[in-house]
C-alpha cells in the first residue's frame, strides 16, 4: 500500500488543506493527516473538534484517516510505515522553510516530502488569516467547507 501524510494544525481546516488532501488521496492508497498537537499554542479548536471536523469533511476521499500526534512528525511515520510527507506550497517563502523540514526530516528517518504547489485560488490562505478575519466579522464562507465554517462561526460568537 502506498501510504502519506499530510501534517499541520488545521486550526481550523480549510479549502487550501482540503484541495492538498484530496489530490494527495488520488496519488496515495491511504492518506494519514496529522493534526499536530503544540502545547504551547491554545488553538481556537480542540484537537478533538479538529479531528471530528477534518473526519467529517474528508469522508468522501474514502482513503484519509485523521489523528493526533505529538513530537516529530518522522516518528508518526516511522510507527506507522509511512514513507512520504506531502505539503502544499503557497509561495515561494514556504518553499524555504519546507526544504529545510524536508532536509532534515530525510536525513532522520528517509522519509520524502512531496511538495505539492497550491491551486492559485488559495494561495493566500491560512488558518490564521481565515479566524482573524472571521474574529472582525469578515466573510470567509467561501475559504471552509460549511461545515467548518458554521463551527468556526459559533464558537467565534462563543467569545
Amino acid at each position: 500500500m502506498r501510504r502519506a501524510v499530510c501534517p499541520g494544525s488545521f486550526d481550523p481546516i480549510t479549502n487550501g488543506h482540503l484541495d492538498i488532501i484530496g489530490r494527495a488521496s488520488k496519488l496515495y492508497d491511504v492518506v494519514h493527516v496529522a493534526v499536530m498537537i503544540n502545547q504551547s499554542k491554545k488553538g481556537l479548536f480542540t484537537i478533538d473538534e479538529r479531528i471530528e471536523l477534518i473526519r467529517q469533511v474528508t469522508a468522501d476521499f474514502g482513503n484519509v484517516e485523521v489523528e493526533s500526534f505529538h513530537g516529530l512528525l518522522v516518528d508518526f511515520c516511522k510507527q506507522r510505515d509511512i514513507p512520504a510527507i506531502v505539503k502544499g506550497l503557497r509561495a515561494v517563502s514556504d518553499f524555504d522553510y519546507e526544504l529545510q523540514m524536508a532536509q532534515m526530516n530525510n536525513g532522520l528517518s528517509g522519509v520524502e516530502t512531496l511538495f505539492v504547489p497550491t491551486n492559485p485560488t488559495y494561495s493566500f490562505l491560512s488558518s490564521s488569516l481565515v479566524k482573524e478575519v472571521a474574529t472582525w466579522g469578515g466573510d470567509v464562507s467561501h475559504l471552509l467547507p460549511p461545515l467548518v465554517h458554521e463551527a468556526l462561526v459559533a464558537r467565534l460568537a462563543q467569545q
